[in-house]
This record gives C-alpha cells, sequence and structure tokens, in this order.
C-alpha cells in the first residue's frame, strides 16, 4: 500500500484524555507509522518479555501505592515530542525557494538530534499571491513534494501550515462577509479572521484543506488559526456570513469547537496529526470534545513562569515555546525547567537561517507596505551578521543564542526515556511516600514509571534546597554514581534521577 493510499484509508486513534489520579485510561496521539507508510507497533507490544512487563508493572505499583495526590496522571502513547518548526526559507521573496543541499544536510542534522516531527510555517504557501497561487497552495509544489519525501526519507513526520482562521484580506477569493467587521490584523500581515459560523468561509477552506493532503502526501497539518476565546472577543458584531447554531458561553467557543472536531476527524480518518496553535497560554473550549493532537503555546507570553503555571494542566499534548522577543529566560536550561516536569517539550527553531529580507520584498497586492517589527529587525541583525549566529523562526530571541540547540539536544535525550509508550505520568506530587521529608518552597516533583522509574526534581526558587527522597536513586547524567536519597538543586535547575533497585 502506497502513503497515499493508507492515508486515505486510515483509521481514527484512541484520544487523549485527562485523568484523575485514580483514573485508568490511555492517552495518545495518532498511531505512529513509518516513512513508507506502515504501521509501527511500540516496544511494549511487540519487544518488551515477561521480565521487562514485570520491571514495567512492578515500577508503576510503586507509584500507586505510594502516589496519593498528584495534579495530573496520564498513560503516555504515540507521544512525538521532538519537534522542530523548518525554516524553508524566505516568504514574500524575489523567487520561490528551492530545496537544495543544505535542507538535505540540515534534516540529517535534525535527525540525529533526534527530532520526530517537522512543521512549516506560512512561507509553504504563496500567501501574496506572487507566484500564482494562494494561502492554501505551495510557492513551489513540485518543491515542496521533493521536501516532503526528503523529511520522510529519513524516517520523519511533517506537517504543514493551514489556518482555518485566517485568510489574505487581499486575495480576490477572500469575501468580507465571512469576518467580522475590523476583525483583522492588519498591514503587511493583511490576516483577517474568518468565522468559525460563516458557512461560506467553510465551504472556501474546508475542500482545500483536504486538498493539501491529497496533493503532497503529508503527515498531517498545523493550524495557527487566530483563536480569540468568546470571553475576550473584543468584537461583539457578527460576521455578515454567520449562522448561530450553538450556545456560545465564556466557557465554551461553540462554532469553533465544531469546525475544529470537523477538521481534526477528517485527519484521523487519515492516521494523520493535528497540531494547533493558540497564542499566550489559551487552550481551546472545546467542552472536553477533543480536536487536536498538539497544542503549541507560549506566543506574546512575556513571563517563563506564568506560561508554566498557565498550561501545566492543559490537556495532554502541550509544545510550549517561550517566544524569545517577548519574555527573557535566565539561560537556556529554563526552556527545560518549565517544561519537563510537566510532560512538555520545547519547540526548536530550525531549517535555513531566517535573514529576514521578506520585510524588504515588494508586494504587489499591497503596495508600499512593508513589516516593521520583527522581520525587520531580523533583517538587520542579519546584515550586521552575515556569518550567524543565526536566528531560524520567529519565536527565536534577537540576537539568539547560540547554546539553545545543543541544549534543546541534551535535554532531549535526557526526556525521551520518560515519556516511552506505556508510561504513567504523574505530574506535579502534592502527597506521596515518595519523600522522607516534605518538599520544601518552589520545589515540583513528577514521576514517570515504566521499565524504568524516574522522578523530577525542579527548583524554582532563587535559592538552592535540598530534597530527600525515601529510596535511592541515580542522576540520569551519571548513571555509575553510587545511588543516593539526598539531592541539592541549585536555584532555577532541574534533575531527572533513575529509581537504583
Amino acid at each position: 500500500m502506497n502513503r497515499r493510499q493508507f492515508l486515505k484509508t486510515g483509521t481514527t486513534a484512541a484520544a487523549a484524555i485527562s485523568l484523575p489520579i485514580n483514573t485508568i485510561q490511555a492517552t495518545g496521539s495518532p498511531a505512529a507509522k513509518t516513512a513508507a507508510g506502515a504501521s509501527t507497533t511500540p516496544a511494549i507490544l511487540a519487544r518488551y518479555t515477561a521480565e521487562d512487563h514485570r520491571r514495567r508493572l512492578t515500577r508503576v505499583g510503586i507509584c500507586t501505592q505510594k502516589i496519593r495526590q498528584c495534579l495530573r496522571k496520564h498513560l503516555i502513547a504515540d507521544y512525538l515530542p521532538a519537534q522542530c518548526v523548518f525554516n524553508m526559507g524566505e516568504y514574500p521573496s524575489c523567487k520561490p525557494w528551492e530545496p537544495g543541499e543544505y535542507d538535505e544536510q540540515e534534516l540529517d542534522r535534525l535527525k540525529d538530534h533526534g527530532i520526530q516531527l517537522i512543521h512549516v510555517m506560512d512561507e509553504w504557501n504563496d500567501r501574496y499571491g506572487l507566484f500564482g497561487g494562494n494561502k492554501l497552495t505551495a510557492v513551489n509544489p513540485a518543491g515542496f513534494r521533493r521536501f516532503v519525501a526528503m523529511v520522510h526519507k529519513r524516517g520523519m513526520k511533517i506537517l504543514a501550515y493551514a489556518s482555518s482562521g485566517y485568510f489574505a484580506g487581499h486575495d480576490p477569493d477572500y469575501r468580507k462577509e465571512w469576518s467580522r467587521p475590523g476583525d483583522a490584523i492588519g498591514g503587511w500581515w493583511d490576516l483577517p479572521r474568518c468565522s468559525p459560523a460563516s458557512p461560506g468561509w467553510r465551504a472556501y477552506f474546508l475542500p482545500r484543506m483536504v486538498q493539501i493532503l491529497e496533493d503532497y502526501e503529508l503527515d498531517g497539518l498545523y493550524n495557527d488559526w487566530g483563536y480569540v476565546p468568546n470571553a475576550a472577543k473584543q468584537i461583539k458584531e457578527p460576521a455578515q456570513d454567520e449562522t448561530a447554531a450553538f450556545m456560545e458561553t465564556p466557557q465554551y467557543d461553540g462554532a469553533m469547537t465544531d469546525l475544529l472536531y470537523l477538521i481534526y476527524s477528517e485527519v484521523k480518518r487519515r492516521g494523520g496529526i493535528y497540531k494547533i496553535h493558540a497564542d499566550r497560554t489559551n487552550e481551546p473550549l472545546t467542552g472536553g470534545l477533543k480536536v487536536y493532537d498538539y497544542l503549541w503555546v507560549g506566543e506574546n507570553v512575556g513571563n517563563a513562569d506564568g506560561l508554566r503555571e498557565a498550561t501545566k494542566n492543559h490537556a495532554p499534548y502541550v509544545v510550549p515555546c517561550i517566544q524569545g522577543t517577548s519574555a527573557k529566560v535566565e539561560g537556556e536550561s529554563e526552556h527545560f525547567l518549565h517544561s519537563i516536569p510537566y510532560m512538555q517539550f520545547p519547540l526548536l527553531q530550525g531549517g535555513r537561517p531566517l535573514t529576514g529580507e521578506r520585510a524588504v520584498i515588494p508586494i504587489p497586492r499591497l503596495p508600499g507596505v512593508q513589516e516593521k517589527g520583527f522581520y525587520r529587525k531580523a533583517w538587520e541583525y542579519y546584515q550586521a551578521h552575515p556569518n550567524g549566529p543565526y536566528i531560524y523562526g520567529g519565536w527565536d530571541p534577537i540576537p539568539p543564542n547560540a547554546e539553545m540547540r545543543p541544549a534543546h539536544a541534551r535535554w532531549l535525550k535526557k526526556y525521551l526515556p520518560l515519556v516511552e509508550d506505556g508510561t504513567w505520568a504523574y505530574l506535579e506530587i502534592t502527597d506521596s511516600d515518595l519523600f522522607a521529608k516534605p518538599l520544601p518552597k518552589d520545589c515540583v516533583a513528577s514521576a514517570f514509571a515504566n521499565r524504568d522509574l524516574h522522578l523530577v526534581l525542579a527548583n524554582y526558587g532563587q535559592s538552592s534546597q535540598q530534597i530527600e527522597t525515601a529510596d535511592a536513586y541515580v542522576p540520569t547524567d551519571d548513571l555509575a554514581a553510587a545511588p543516593a536519597k539526598r539531592w541539592q538543586l541549585p536555584k532555577r535547575s532541574l534533575r531527572i534521577l533513575r529509581y537504583s533497585v
């Protein structure tokens, strides 16, 4: 069966569900596939020996007996935490980007890094119609197919941007009646939000979204949908083409839920992955209905601690990305301090160096308009630093932190063993017998139980703390170390331990 046929006939996978401490139910995203499209059975089903199962059940039993209360509990399945936004090139541009040897080498680097999932942003499409397309078609269709094949050749998956909310206001196909009056990002972006309750927008967008999956043999879609919760909407006047079919409340976004679920169901029917982006710390208010596999958060958040606190109880799987131009951190390790204890892992920015040239490219449909924000600053930085260090995406700080990518690779290697299929995760443990003394103020502990039992300790305070465990552990960064029960945590630090028995 070829890849396209597989995607057409794929089945829907089990939903990811948040669990109370005593509930037993699996969480998961769609079944993992190899690059050729065949099913990849997790090790717990295909290769665990009786001794492997005994070790796992014993360690899960320890947590069951000793952990009485925690923030959330999950059974991990089909989780791909190693995700990278790949910058394909500048857009708008004088000529279409073309995948080449640099992209081959970068994909090799990302594969060696441990990346499992690539997603490409808006530059894959022809938003401004410079090359005869639009926001739902590729700048270079043949080139994009080659790039997709390059990703699949390395066993990684790829998602492409397809917004269910934003469309180009200057596009000949756009209809003002799809949007609430004034509900748009203007200027260089020129992106009105199209109402999820507009029948006309649905009829236009949905078949073209399906066509993206048909045309490029992708593993799914990424939706930057311009989410504004009902409670935060400043514009109350409905779109001219809007049908009020659902109960819309501050706690439930009815039309949005309906539209996202239709999209999600189609992606799942093909065995694919659906990732959405809700800026700041937003989680879609769907009344508990599952409408995504991964949720990217962090845009425009000014405080990393606030991002952690606001998203730590979101449904799985959360992909945090601290926006470098908005939130300041004390070092690259803070990205992992805020995420790993809550079964999250940061998004990596990669691909081609982002030059920012897109800020100065003329756009015939928007005469005289130029981008004067991030991309303009990126262009100025690149002119001054043509040999790097480079910016790779819109969430990188200017100037970039050259240590972020090596740190991401180091922490990823530590994180992946914690989140293998079949792992029970106990996040933010609040009542247990795992510790000889109560946890100090500003310290958090989470446990991950599979064949090995891992304990994650985090100190979010500004002073060093000592944690004493009831049993002996070894640090995962030095497994040959003598087992110990006392652990020093410097301020703003993270340690991962492994049960020594």
